[in-house]
C-alpha cells in the first residue's frame, strides 16, 4: 500500500450550481480578450465520490447512476475508458503529480443527483468532487482555488472537452458569488446578502428539466467561434449578457426583484443571440406558458439546448406555474442554495 495511505475510505460530495448571470462569458477566447463576468448558486444536488485503498494491485472505476464499471492493473497512465473519461482523467494526473513512487491501487466509485448535460455544471462538479476525495485521500495541501484550477486543467486540457471555469470554481467554493475572469486569473467574490432576500430569491425560484442537452458541446463550439471570427452580434451579445451579470448583482444584494427579473428576461434575449443551437421550439413553449401563468422571467441554465430551464416566479403563484410547468414532459422542481462548496471526509 502507498505510504500517504493511511485510511482506506473517504467520500466527497460537490454541489451542483445554477448559471444566474452571465454564462458563457467564462469561455476562452471571450474571457481572454474581454474578461468575463458571471453570477451563480450552489443548490442541494450533489456529485458524490467514494475512494476505497485496496490491496490488490488494481484500479476499479464505477459510475453508479450510469451503471458503467472498469477494472484493470494500476498504471501511471490509464486508458480512458467510454463514459468514465473524468474519472480515468482525474487518476492520471492525481497519479502524476502527488502519487509519489507507485501508482494508486483504489476503487473509485461516484453518482451524481443530475445528469451530464443538465446544465447545472455536473460534469465539472464531479471532476470537483474527485480532485477532492484524492485531496483527502492523499492529505494534499489544496485550497479552493487549488482544487478549481486543477479540475478546469485537468477537464479542459489534459482531457480536452470544451467549455467554460465557472463550474469549477462554483463547486469548489459553494454559495452565491459573483466571479470574475480574466484569462488565467480567477477572482471568486461572495455575496453577503441579507437573508431576506436570500429568502426571497428561494421562494421564488422555479426549475424545470426539459431532458438532457445533446447539444452543449456544439453550442459552446459554434460560441468559441463566433468570437474566434467576430461575428459581431454574437460578440456585443456576450457583452451584453456581463453588463446583466453585474446588473442582477447588484438587484440582489439590493433585494429589488423587480430589476432582478428584468436582468434575467435581458439575459436570456442576449445568450439566445450567441449561439443557434441555445433555444428551441420546446424550450420556447414552455417558456411561453410559464410567462402566461405568471412567471416574470426565465432562461435556461448552462449552454443551453435543453436540461434545467429557470424560472423567476412571484412565490404565492409558484403552485400554478408549476402546475402548469408540469404538464409538458419533464419535471418540475423548487431548490434550496447550499453555502458549503466541495468537501472530504473519512470513513472510519
Amino acid at each position: 500500500m502507498h505510504p500517504k495511505e493511511s485510511r482506506r475510505k473517504v467520500r466527497a460530495r460537490a454541489p451542483l450550481r445554477l448559471g444566474l448571470a452571465g454564462g458563457g462569458t467564462d469561455v476562452s477566447p471571450f474571457s481572454n480578450e474581454f474578461g468575463g463576468f458571471v453570477l451563480n448558486v450552489t443548490i442541494g444536488k450533489y456529485a458524490n465520490v467514494t475512494l476505497t485503498s485496496r490491496d490488490d494491485g488494481l484500479v476499479e472505476l464505477v459510475a453508479a447512476d450510469r451503471e458503467l464499471y472498469w477494472n484493470g492493473p494500476a498504471n501511471d497512465l490509464l486508458p480512458l475508458v467510454k463514459g468514465l473519461e473524468l474519472h480515468v482523467g482525474v487518476y492520471n494526473r492525481i497519479n502524476k503529480e502527488f502519487a509519489g513512487q507507485a501508482p494508486l491501487s483504489i476503487s473509485v466509485t461516484t453518482h451524481s443527483e443530475a445528469p451530464p448535460g443538465s446544465g447545472l455544471g455536473s460534469s465539472s462538479t464531479m471532476v470537483v468532487a474527485l480532485v477532492q476525495a484524492f485531496r483527502e485521500y492523499l492529505t494534499l495541501p489544496l485550497g479552493e482555488y487549488d482544487v478549481a484550477r486543477l479540475a478546469y486543467e485537468i477537464e479542459r486540457v489534459d482531457l480536452g472537452l470544451a467549455g467554460g471555469k465557472q463550474d469549477q470554481y462554483a463547486a469548489a467554493f459553494g454559495g452565491l458569488n459573483f466571479m470574475e475572469f480574466y484569462g488565467d486569473r480567477v477572482i471568486v467574490n461572495p455575496l453577503r446578502i441579507k437573508p431576506e432576500h436570500r429568502a426571497e430569491l428561494e421562494s421564488s425560484l422555479v426549475l424545470f428539466f426539459t431532458g438532457v442537452s445533446r447539444e452543449s458541446a456544439n453550442i459552446i463550439e459554434e460560441q468559441v467561434r463566433n468570437v474566434k471570427t467576430g461575428k459581431e452580434d454574437s460578440v456585443q451579445a456576450m457583452h451584453a449578457l456581463k453588463a446583466e451579470a453585474v446588473h442582477m448583482k447588484e438587484a440582489i444584494l439590493k433585494g429589488d426583484f423587480e430589476a432582478l427579473a428584468m436582468a434575467m428576461r435581458n439575459s436570456w434575449e442576449a445568450k439566445k443571440r450567441m449561439a443557434n443551437q441555445i433555444s428551441n421550439e420546446k424550450i420556447n413553449e414552455v417558456y411561453e406558458a410559464a410567462r402566461k401563468q405568471g412567471a416574470r422571467a426565465g432562461k435556461v441554465s448552462g449552454a443551453g439546448g435543453g436540461g434545467f430551464m429557470m424560472f423567476i416566479v412571484e412565490p404565492a403563484k409558484r403552485p400554478q406555474v408549476m402546475k402548469c410547468l408540469a404538464e409538458f414532459s419533464g419535471s418540475v422542481s423548487t431548490c434550496m442554495f447550499v453555502e458549503q462548496g466541495a468537501h472530504s471526509w473519512r470513513v472510519v
